[in-house]
């Protein structure tokens, strides 16, 4: 791989970003794209310090900014847009309120998420990036926990410069172009690195991916600490699939029929098998790849297949985001509107909380 030295995605990659197809400069230490929003800070703070700074001072502070783009007075530019070190460490206990409070009925996934995800910000020197690949069946809560984490490391959550995300059905289309993709994703993913080494790599539908594709960022996953002069051990790759949810599933369900709490599963009843059977199934993105037959995913995370009560907690959350007061009537009959599998038992929704925010709106239909 040749050396990078740009410290942006460059704009011939052709990857489109999901939210706002924002320019080629993404992720870069100080975007000159938000100047503008800097020096305008500045203008508006002005008549407030001006009795406290010489006018001579005062202009050349916000020259400098003009000239500098930012790296004359970092921290002063920091004030007024996101820049990649605005937030070197993650607060824990924000975290876990925002698990608890958002995220239902994935006991694992809580804990995995809190101590790996704080532990890994908190350490100064990571040996590799951190690496997450949540499974589970749609509406489970996988998009939600990938949310989360981007909003704690970054103000701007999923919007912001130094989160990226790909969906692999929109950005990775044709399986004739696998070789492109792989050099495209390669170019991105090194500039963005190389600008914010604190970047967050998203990547959904991986059961959609053309197998082999992923195998194309293994070196910037390993225990490497520089690659091509670029280290990425600070930086954080998610992947979200729904392979292996069969197997997660059947889990569950054991546990259910034997009289068990599904708080009761561990994360050793499912890991294994969960990676073994995403490792063989050709259509889960990791058919056969590096990745797994090298231990580079630190974490299968396991989402459960939701239950009745859990859905009704997913519709009073949404009713309070609303501004609703919380009717249990409503509530029940939502609810009740899903569809549930097995056939016999009917025990877990088929699409989790997906649905549900759309099935109230009949209910408040203005």
């Amino acid at each position: 791989m040749a050396s990078v030295t740009e410290g942006t995605g460059s704009a011939s990659l052709g990857i489109a970003r999901v939210r706002g197809e924002r320019e080629s400069a993404q992720g870069g230490a100080v975007p000159g794209m938000k100047l503008g929003r800097a020096v305008l800070g500045l203008l508006l703070l002005a008549p407030l310090v001006v009795r406290a700074v010489e006018p001579i001072s005062l202009g050349l502070a916000l020259a400098g900014v003009l000239t500098g783009y930012g790296y004359i007075y970092p921290r002063l530019f920091c004030l007024f847009t996101e820049c990649c070190s605005q937030k070197p460490s993650l607060s824990r206990e924000a975290l876990q309120k925002d698990l608890d409070r958002k995220l239902f009925g994935q006991h694992l996934a809580k804990k995995i998420i809190l101590n790996a995800v704080s532990g890994f910000i908190n350490n100064p020197k990571p040996k590799k990036p951190l690496t997450l690949s949540l499974h589970g069946w749609t509406g489970t809560g996988k998009n939600f926990v990938s949310k989360i984490i981007a909003e704690n490391i970054y103000e701007g959550g999923l919007k912001s410069d130094y989160v990226h995300l790909f969906v692999a059905t929109l950005h990775f289309p044709h399986a004739s172009n696998i070789t492109l993709y792989k050099d495209q994703l390669q170019l991105w993913i090194r500039g963005n690195v190389s600008a914010c080494a604190r970047s967050i790599f998203i990547f959904d539908e991986m059961d959609k991916m053309h197998a082999g594709l992923i195998d194309a960022i293994k070196p910037f996953l390993d225990y490497y600490d520089l690659v091509d002069g670029v280290s990425y051990q600070k930086a954080i790759f998610i992947f979200l699939s729904n392979a292996g949810a069969e197997r997660i599933t059947d889990v569950a369900l054991d546990f259910w029929r034997s009289g068990k709490q599904r708080e009761e599963i561990k994360l050793k009843d499912i890991e294994h098998a969960l990676s073994v059977s995403v490792f063989n199934n050709k259509n889960s993105g990791f058919w056969h790849s590096s990745l797994i037959d090298r231990n580079l995913i630190d974490y299968f995370v396991p989402f459960l297949p939701l239950e009745y009560k859990h859905l009704k907690m997913c519709i009073r959350v949404e009713m309070q985001s609303r501004g609703y007061e919380i009717d249990e009537d409503i509530v029940s009959r939502v609810a009740e509107e899903m569809t549930f599998f097995p056939k016999e038992e009917r025990v877990f929704s088929d699409k989790g909380c997906k649905t549900v925010f759309t099935k109230l709106d009949y209910y408040y239909d203005d």
